[in-house]
């Protein structure tokens, strides 16, 4: 019962636990504690001394560019404008606050803010659709489409469409690269004669891809109803991330043991039969370190796609802050920043996770 805890534990990614789990049980309690202690205070340790490194660093900072303020006062304008912008800037008012590396204060702040404005966003969609609910039955009953809400995206908004855009984006690759990459992997012939083209389309920047692909799609879709941006933004993060997949596809297919090929022989399987009970799940270790790959590249490279593409998500939060410049626009890209990092690791673990249970067996 233990160790079927301990591998459990270990496929979804707390494998840190098993210390613990093996103290609890009696299995030397000392030992295990202590690794256990040590696995986490450490990382906790970690967390404050970046936490305490980022606030002197912004302090610093904002001394610097306040110093440098008070100077350009002083020269411009003579000692009475340099006292008044010194007192300004001690004051907090935000209109002589200089713009600098926010410090975590004013990023957990920017949280706060982002969080209220959500909340009020929501509160005006609700009272949207209750105000237009008699007049979309209506329109349903005459087949037209809704009054949808038009006003401005909030933060988690934003964030739930650039999740949707990956995940679209990771399906397009999943459908392409996976059964290239078997096709190529079956046939040495076909593998070498289209290395070329995968080794010159994969490091392809993403802004090339974005700009192929707007070309294709104002042309090929003319309906004015199709979110053009959200398709734009999916088929290009598709293009950037699938090549990874593609190649670990391809390698796992062609690197099967030849024993296993033999032993479909003899059993006559079909085509069908040979690749998805014998040479699928034999490549399944190389396809999902190539699916892992794909959903971080694609998480990645969205931010850029999103802003060129004008799509309402992440990228386009971050653009719209940088151009902002309001005093808190930099403790807003910050947090933008940590939403990115945290949702990129958990997207990671979420694959490792599935990985674990499509490839795990029991002792």
């Amino acid at each position: 019962m233990k160790e079927k805890t301990i591998r459990t534990l270990k496929s979804i990614g707390l494998g840190f636990l098993e210390p613990l789990i093996r103290a609890v049980s009696g299995e030397e309690p000392k030992k295990n504690l202590g690794t256990f202690v040590k696995g986490t205070m450490f990382p906790i340790a970690s967390i404050f001394l970046f936490i305490a490194i980022w606030h002197f660093s912004a302090t610093a900072l904002f001394n610097k560019e306040a110093n440098v303020k008070i100077e350009k006062a002083r020269t411009e304008q003579g000692e009475e404008a340099a006292l008044a912008m010194k007192a300004c800037i001690v004051s907090g008012d935000v209109s002589c606050q200089p713009n600098t590396l926010p410090s975590p204060v004013q990023v957990l702040a920017a949280y706060k803010t982002l969080w209220r404005d959500h909340v009020e966003i929501s509160q005006k969609k609700d009272e949207f659709k209750e105000k237009v609910a008699s007049t979309n039955a209506k329109r349903a009953d005459q087949g037209l489409g809704p009054i949808k809400y038009t006003g401005r995206p909030s933060f988690l908004d934003q964030i739930i469409t650039s999740l949707k855009t990956v995940a679209a984006g990771f399906l397009l690759a999943l459908l392409v690269a996976v059964p290239i990459g078997i096709i190529i992997g079956l046939s040495d012939t076909l593998r070498n004669s289209f290395n070329w083209l995968i080794q010159i389309l994969k490091p392809v920047s993403p802004v090339v891809w974005l700009l192929l692909v707007f070309m294709i799609v104002k042309t090929v879709i003319t309906d004015p109803n199709m979110d053009k941006s959200f398709i734009i933004s999916f088929i290009s993060v598709g293009l950037c991330a699938m090549w990874a997949t593609l190649i670990n596809t391809s390698m796992g297919v062609s690197s099967v043991d030849k024993d296993y090929i033999n032993v479909s022989k003899v059993l006559n399987l079909s085509i069908g039969q040979n690749i998805f009970k014998i040479i699928l799940p034999a490549s399944f270790p190389l396809i999902f370190t190539g699916l892992r790959i794909t959903v971080s590249v694609a998480w990645m490279v969205l931010i850029a796609i999103e802003l060129l593409a004008q799509s309402p998500g992440l990228g386009s939060f971050v653009w719209e802050e940088f151009q902002n410049g309001a005093n808190d626009s930099n403790a807003k890209i910050i947090v933008a920043m940590f939403i990115i990092g945290i949702i990129g690791f958990l997207l990671d673990r979420i694959m490792l996770t599935v990985q674990n249970l499509m490839t795990f067996k029991k002792a």
